[in-house]
């Protein structure tokens, strides 16, 4: 296939070049000097006589910027505006299949109950641009969203805060990347990406007041969220490697 790279100099998009062209495939990637991937005239331009496009763009602020106000404007715009030019661009290129980036921490607080992709979600704060981003792509008839775990290991940075005791999902960027390459074959819709879940138990329950109106944003990390990806295993045979 012909893929199209979106972020591909960001943790996932750096994993995902090289795994793509080890599978055979042929690679381009956004040149943000001459095509703004809100833009979707020039992404249309951009994308014509492409396959496939995996949308990989983050601006995930780092360490304790992330409490700061403002923080994830513009990773909330790439979510919401940026998906929805791509996805457009791809309809009017006629580019068959779209992979959109996205995150499991939407899911509401399970307790010990395994989480599908049919499970309830809780979007509040700064995740709800995911689930923007998942109605944006599965708009195309090819769309495909990814949920990923958290993001642990190689260049991923964890977030500044964990609360909670409970289930949370991890995945390494490699695993990420290679999961993005592997739904380029699978049937469109949502797929879980993560690791067999791991249990915390970090007795910190609740953020502290100076955290604000950020407190809730940030307390979804403290969810417990028993999230499984066996569909994607089932529909492409994906497993994560052991590290």
């Amino acid at each position: 296939m012909k893929v199209f790279v979106i972020g591909a100099t960001g943790v996932l998009g750096r994993e995902a070049l090289p795994r793509l062209r080890e599978a055979g495939h042929e690679v381009g990637v956004l040149d943000r000097h001459t095509t703004s991937m809100f833009d979707a005239g020039r992404l249309t331009a951009a994308l014509s006589g492409y396959d496939a496009v995996l949308n990989l763009a983050t601006r995930i602020p780092l360490s304790a910027r992330a409490v700061l106000p403002g923080a994830w404007a513009e990773n909330d715009r790439i979510r919401t505006e940026g998906s929805a030019a791509v996805a457009e661009a791809a309809l009017r290129a006629g580019v068959g299949r779209v992979v959109q980036e996205g995150i499991s921490f939407v899911y509401a607080d399970s307790g010990e109950r395994e989480l599908d992709e049919n499970a309830p979600i809780e979007p509040v704060g700064h995740i709800a641009s995911s689930v923007t981003a998942q109605h944006n792509v599965l708009r195309h008839p090819g769309g495909v969203f990814l949920r990923f775990g958290m993001l642990m290991g190689g260049a991923a940075q964890s977030p500044p805060v964990l609360v909670g005791d409970g289930w949370t999902s991890v995945v390494h960027p490699g695993d990420a990347a290679a999961a993005a390459v592997a739904v380029l074959g699978a049937p469109a819709g949502v797929y879980n990406v993560g690791t067999p879940v791991l249990k915390r138990d970090l007795g910190i329950t609740r953020l502290p007041r100076a955290f604000g109106g950020l407190a809730a944003s940030l307390a979804v990390f403290g969810r417990s969220q028993r999230v499984v990806s066996t569909k994607l295993t089932a529909a492409t045979g994906w497993v994560p490697r052991a590290r």
